[in-house]
């Protein structure tokens, strides 16, 4: 495990976190976003979801 020393910087600490999580926001929001461009799901998928019983559901 590596100690965070004190003289790492803010946008060190921020590189370093970004490296292990990632981005933890979107870029947009969902309310910024087209309804309509939501992923569809392809028919594979579709049937898949179709053949799962009603007691797993």
């Amino acid at each position: 495990m590596r100690l965070m020393s004190q003289t790492e910087s803010d946008w060190e600490r921020r590189r370093r976190l970004a490296a292990i999580f990632g981005d933890a926001l979107p870029d947009t929001t969902s309310d910024e976003r087209d309804p309509g461009s939501a992923p569809r799901e392809d028919a594979s998928e579709a049937w898949l979801k179709a053949q799962v019983p009603p007691h797993h559901g």
